[in-house]
């Protein structure tokens, strides 16, 4: 048994004082007794000011203290407290009725004889309420994270934060921190109804403050877990949440806000810059890294004259491992520390939007780290992820797998997405790993998955997840675009909804992406025999809605950069990647290339460095570079390469048989009529002659080619204007003929004649018996097409 200090009774400390009779009475000490065991799921019952007829009853707990008292706020007037257990249980007999209280605070002194000042955190009503749980509980409260966690705000004239935790499975939950000297006796938090959520107002956390839940199972294991919603968290290998405010920051981007919609959905050009942040500038002295600002000062510049649209960040909430990149997170509502607060984040948000560059986010709900101090077993329980291994666990990434049938962890997750685009104005959420949630035996084993109700391998709830998230996605931000990065064959990953589809707005290209790495790899000589893996994608280019990529992935952990992919000597090589880029930028589909490798970096990347900015002091380099540029700028401005993108309508196939020879024609068309650009690529390591059908007469002006001299190549270009001919090609009645370096995309513009030219042409046409400008007989012209070095094969 406790000693208890009644009436004639002492405990041998001096200035401790006998409880009046009356006062002893009024205890409850069962329930004191579970508060001062760290047992009390409804502090609030016992802890703060309690009507007691006329007068009021305050009760308070500090641990440890010998001597504490009232100190009402304004007048001053202090009353001493009695106490009731010699571990620092205090009470006493206010008279004034409970609604007459002033605000007060304790004074408290300890027994070394240091004094503090605590304020009241058991006096301040909920802030959750029946609605917010019942929504909880069914999957659908949106802004959740506005109820759980850490939120700064004032209650009855007191200054203070507001927590909240999930834990249903615990005995106690308490909030410790640097507030309460991380005693989780001090602050213990009250279960709300049968909700499983803990909450507590207290007085003295403030911004800035470091702190965690400390959890207590039946058992009495006692441990400590970061906020699953905490908006701000310490530098690793810290790992504390940290108190932060996230309403203070002044947004200047509603112009931006407002065009989004027109700006990146639909048919329009959409060219991404995938980067991560540590790479981008270096730290100050002294720094690991450069902050969210000076990144964005160093960023904004560079995308601005490359001509990208937007930047796709590897991903930025808080992560334990570097190593990671962000892929396996921890702090899903809280940016990472590494590179400043934040408010920082949202300053670089703001200027890239008013520099006009839209911001998408890497986002991870596929699974989640084993540390012990986030999600894993966070109530005892499993509750974030399955119990089941077969379900609950990845294999190759050592990861666990959230369980996305039960209502309160996919809110978790719906609302994180939201969270980023309500609350950091993110544009877009690409989603990683979509692959591993659709399927239950990703990665696996027979035996270890387990088949969903119907038998199959489909992950239902994983589906109903995705789908209800771009539901709500597209209701309350439209405009925005969730894409998913998704290498199988899942029918309707972007159909729409109503018509069973997963609902995203683009999926990556892997299948682009593998094929046409695998084909470039090769020696030219030896291209021909591969020339289908060059020209599958445009089999089933429309059956979604494709953003083409050459991402991260492709260029780390051995796989080498992309151009130290390419095949032959220095020269080669350069040649190739330029042919690459070109070749991407007017294949239709959205665009995205990971940083560094518009440089043409020969080294793969890693997290521990940065982009080789110096590179653009190489010529080679700096050709690569203003290629990217380029090109971004012309797909941009050119209608032919973005209007018609999901439409069979805007690509058309002139020459894709001749394998032999190495090359592809095509046409890239827009909405109007007579916007047309003619595309011819060489993949072989021979200059060609090559003469393609054209479908209008006309003019057909180069204006890029990738081997000029400008990009680092050796100047074989087409200068002047190509003028049609009136000579069957490729089953067409008319027909160009072009040069083509080595390795190298040229792109021609289409230019209706005019009505002079088109009288000068008829009457020539008059003149030659209505023949055309067809020179010679039908036998010479076979002859010199099956002379000419690197001829098409003619398509009657």
């Amino acid at each position: 048994m406790r000693v208890k200090l009644a009436e004639n009774e002492l405990t041998g400390k001096e200035r401790t004082q006998a409880m009046t009779k009356k006062l002893y009475n009024l205890m409850n000490w069962p329930k004191i007794e579970e508060i001062i065991y760290s047992e009390s799921d409804n502090p609030h019952e016992l802890l703060g000011p309690h009507k007691t007829g006329s007068q009021t009853l305050v009760q308070a707990y500090f641990p440890g203290a010998e001597k504490a008292a009232i100190v009402f706020e304004g007048s001053g007037e202090t009353i001493e407290m009695e106490m009731a257990d010699e571990d620092g249980f205090f009470a006493v007999l206010v008279p004034k009725k409970e609604k007459e209280l002033p605000v007060y605070q304790y004074a408290v002194t300890d027994r070394d004889g240091s004094e503090h000042v605590r304020g009241e955190a058991y006096r301040a009503r909920p802030q959750i309420d029946q609605s917010d749980l019942e929504r909880f509980r069914n999957g659908i409260h949106y802004t959740i994270y506005e109820k759980l966690g850490a939120h700064p705000m004032e209650l009855d004239g007191v200054k203070g934060t507001y927590f909240a935790v999930w834990a249903p499975a615990v005995m106690r939950a308490s909030v410790v921190g640097d507030f309460n000297n991380w005693d989780g006796r001090m602050h213990q938090m009250r279960r709300l109804w049968d909700s499983g959520i803990f909450e507590l107002f207290v007085p003295d956390a403030k911004v800035g403050d470091n702190y965690k839940f400390e959890l207590k199972l039946k058992g009495g294991l006692t441990y400590l877990k970061s906020d699953p919603y905490g908006n701000a968290a310490q530098l690793r290998p810290e790992t504390a949440s940290v108190i932060t405010q996230l309403n203070e920051f002044v947004w200047e981007d509603e112009a931006f806000i407002k065009a989004r919609r027109e700006f990146q959905t639909g048919s329009v050009p959409v060219s991404v810059y995938e980067l991560y942040l540590g790479s981008i500038a270096e730290g100050r002295e002294g720094e690991a890294y450069a902050n969210y600002r000076e990144i964005a000062d160093r960023l904004i510049p560079y995308v601005r004259e490359m001509g990208y649209t937007h930047v796709e960040l590897m991903p930025v909430m808080e992560h334990p491992l570097d190593g990671s990149w962000g892929y396996q997170v921890i702090g899903y509502y809280a940016p990472t520390a590494r590179y400043g607060s934040p408010e920082d984040f949202m300053y670089f948000v703001n200027e890239l939007h008013k520099a006009g560059i839209g911001v998408i986010l890497d986002w991870v709900p596929a699974h989640f780290p084993r540390d012990v101090y986030g999600l894993s077993n966070f109530d005892g329980t499993c509750l974030y992820e399955h119990f089941d291994p077969r379900q609950g666990s990845h294999p190759h990434w050592g990861t666990l797998i959230y369980n996305y049938g039960r209502p309160e962890v996919s809110n978790y997750l719906i609302a994180n997405a939201l969270f980023w685009v309500e609350k950091y104005h993110a544009d877009g959420i690409r989603m990683d790993a979509v692959a591993s949630m659709l399927y239950l035996d990703y990665g696996k084993k027979d035996g270890e998955w387990v088949a969903n109700m119907y038998g199959g391998k489909e992950n239902l709830e994983a589906i109903e997840l995705i789908k209800h998230l771009n539901s709500v996605m597209k209701k309350r931000n439209p405009g925005v675009l969730t894409i998913a990065e998704e290498s199988t064959a899942f029918p309707k990953i972007t159909g729409a909804l109503e018509e069973d589809g997963l609902g995203f707005d683009l999926k990556w290209n892997m299948g682009f992406m593998n094929d046409y790495l695998n084909y470039i790899r090769f020696d030219p000589y030896f291209r021909a025999h591969h020339h289908g893996e060059l020209t599958f994608s445009m089999v089933y280019a429309y059956s979604e809605k494709f953003m083409l990529v050459f991402s991260h992935d492709e260029v780390v952990h051995g796989k080498a950069s992309l151009l130290g992919k390419m095949p032959g000597e220095r020269e080669q090589k350069f040649a190739n990647l330029r042919l690459t880029y070109a070749y991407m930028m007017t294949h239709p589909g959205k665009k995205l290339l990971f940083m560094g490798q518009e440089l043409g970096e020969f080294d793969e990347w890693n997290e521990n460095r940065c982009v080789e900015w110096e590179l653009l002091e190489a010529p080679e380099h700096k050709g690569i570079a203003a290629l990217v540029r380029d090109l971004n700028h012309l797909y941009r401005t050119m209608p032919e390469l973005y209007a018609m993108d999901d439409s069979p309508e805007g690509f058309e196939w002139i020459n894709h048989i001749s394998w032999e020879e190495c090359f592809l024609t095509y046409l890239r068309k827009g909405s109007k009529e007579n916007e047309m650009l003619l595309i011819a690529a060489n993949f072989s390591g021979v200059e060609k002659e090559i003469t393609t059908g054209v479908p209008l007469p006309g003019k057909y002006k180069e204006i890029l080619n990738s081997d000029d001299v400008k990009y680092g190549g050796t100047g074989l270009v087409n200068g002047r204007v190509k003028r049609s001919k009136e000579k069957e090609w490729d089953d067409r009645p008319h027909s160009v003929t072009l040069k083509l370096a080595p390795l190298s995309v040229s792109i021609l513009k289409y230019i209706p004649l005019t009505p002079k030219e088109r009288d000068g042409e008829a009457a020539a046409a008059q003149r030659t018996g209505g023949k055309g400008t067809s020179q010679g007989s039908k036998k010479t012209e076979s002859k010199k097409r099956t002379a000419a070095k690197g001829t098409a094969k003619k398509s009657r």
